[in-house]
């Protein structure tokens, strides 16, 4: 690797940057893919279902496969999901302390007076500890119920659902509209699409990693 042997397991290769040969000849890595998902209700995210239910991998093209998701959505959560095979960005965007905002549409049968939405801005403490929202905005009346704008700079299992069944609203319906600087836009239930190359930049910036292209 850049003219010298490696002799020890588990050496670091970083594309674009780090030039591999074998027997003399350049060995090229797989070109770094980002996938946006807009995730249908009752699609599971995994790449294989016992069950033999429909996956987020079954409404993508076969070369997809190999590709990771950043953070998972449960069975009746839909909305933006995205996928990749660029690591470090997907470890970071993912732990904890990035502190990635992550925006949803939640929809509830009773809306929510200031005091719960207090309640949601101060915490509530979960059996996995403490969670809290970033922001919180009423968008009024909508045919699933009262919508919910909601942030989040977490992304534990169910944490949304749980937030507000712990403040008495139990959610209705939950769409994910937006992964950092990424946003679901008007994609319909079901497609994807590439990122662009200005949406990759974002997303490396936000866990504060430098373009590599």
């Amino acid at each position: 690797m850049n003219g010298e042997v490696v002799r020890t397991l588990g050496s670091k290769v970083v594309p674009g940057k780090d030039r591999v040969e074998l027997d003399g000849k350049v060995v090229a890595g797989a070109p770094i893919r980002w996938v946006l998902l807009h995730k249908p209700r009752g699609a599971v995210t995994t790449r294989k279902d016992p069950e033999g239910r429909r996956t987020v991998f079954d409404l993508l093209p076969p070369w997809a496969g190999d590709l990771r998701y950043v953070g998972r959505l449960d069975l009746l959560t839909e909305g933006l999901l995205l996928l990749t095979n660029e690591g470090e960005v997907l470890h970071r965007l993912t732990h904890p302390s990035f502190e990635v905002e992550r925006e949803y549409e939640v929809w509830v049968q009773d809306r929510p007076g200031q005091g719960t939405i207090r309640h949601l801005l101060r915490g509530v403490e979960l059996e996995d500890g403490p969670a809290r929202a970033e922001s919180v905005e009423v968008r009024g009346k909508a045919r699933d119920g009262v919508a919910v704008s909601l942030v989040l700079r977490e992304g534990r299992n169910r944490e949304v659902r749980r937030l507000m069944e712990a403040v008495g609203l139990p959610v209705l319906r939950l769409r994910r509209v937006r992964f950092g600087p990424i946003r679901l836009g008007n994609l319909e239930s079901g497609e994807w699409r590439e990122l662009t190359r200005k949406e990759i930049r974002a997303l490396r910036g936000s866990v504060h990693l430098e373009d590599k292209t």
